[in-house]
């Protein structure tokens, strides 16, 4: 006889369903591997500066022009996420706060405050994680 309590049922219940939600991720496209690496290389930089682990680059015409490490640490700064930092440099190297033409990817789903910053800079597109998932255009809050 097997005894089931709610929450054992509960947790059974989420690991079952959590099983057939997973997928197979596929290995970013040729397109896309070089700015993956350079947004993990990025990472890597932050870690090895004893930050926070990520990274991000901006992509204009097929060539970075941003390169961003998290620098939260470094800086004191609360605002120095890899993503801004990324921003602000591509902006910066561009000479233009109007970023229509790039795209950006991320070690990670950037946090609201930096997908915002996206959308203000105009972003045209997020891509995220080590497989590059297109996230879309950045949203507003």
């Amino acid at each position: 006889m097997v005894l089931w309590t709610r929450r054992s049922f509960a947790t059974a219940a989420v690991a079952l369903m959590s099983l057939g939600s997973r997928r197979a991720q596929a290995a970013p496209s040729a397109e896309h591997a070089p700015f993956v690496a350079q947004a993990v290389a990025m990472k890597q930089k932050a870690i090895d500066a004893g930050d926070q682990a990520y990274g991000a680059v901006v992509v204009r015409n097929g060539e970075i022009a941003g390169f961003g490490p998290s620098r939260v640490v470094a800086k004191k700064d609360a605002n120095a996420h890899a993503e801004r930092e990324a921003i602000r440099d591509a902006q910066q190297r561009l000479g233009r706060n109007d970023l229509s033409d790039c795209v950006m990817y991320s070690t990670s789903r950037p946090c609201a405050a930096c997908e915002q910053a996206a959308a203000e800079a105009r972003l045209a597109r997020l891509y995220v994680g080590p497989d590059a998932i297109d996230a879309g255009a950045p949203r507003g809050q």
